[in-house]
């Protein structure tokens, strides 16, 4: 049994504090090749996530704490609109269709998303990043 509370949260931002790349998951998935990827993941502001797609696995976020902005492009770089995901906002979360362009961006220290995706993971090839 997972216990996701403040205890957990606390944890893994720290833990996401002290990596270079400022992020930590937490996989709740058992396996890389599970039908479902399901995972907590903690950011902090300056972590660099590339504008990026899944071609065949639509993700959604559902924040927990923190504040972040989502943004979504289309295939020459174009931003086309964002959503700020602010619990005190009122917007907890986004669904991201898969083969849509998106990046992140990171407001607020101790940021953490639950993330749902479909399996099995698949890395991110040179044709996912712009």
């Amino acid at each position: 049994m997972d216990r996701i509370d403040e205890k957990l949260l606390d944890k893994l931002s720290q833990e996401a504090r002290d990596n270079e790349r400022l992020r930590m998951n937490y996989n709740l998935h058992q396996h890389l090749d599970d039908k479902v990827q399901r995972l907590l993941n903690a950011l902090e502001p300056g972590t660099e996530i590339p504008i990026h797609r899944h071609r065949y696995a639509a993700e959604t976020y559902i924040l927990l704490r923190g504040r972040i902005k989502v943004y979504f492009y289309n295939g020459n770089k174009e931003l086309q609109s964002e959503s700020l995901l602010d619990v005190g906002g009122g917007c907890y979360g986004i669904h991201i269709p898969a083969g849509q362009w998106h990046a992140l961006e990171v407001l607020e220290s101790g940021s953490v998303i639950f993330e749902v995706k479909e399996g099995p993971y698949t890395p991110l090839t040179s044709d996912d990043i712009l």
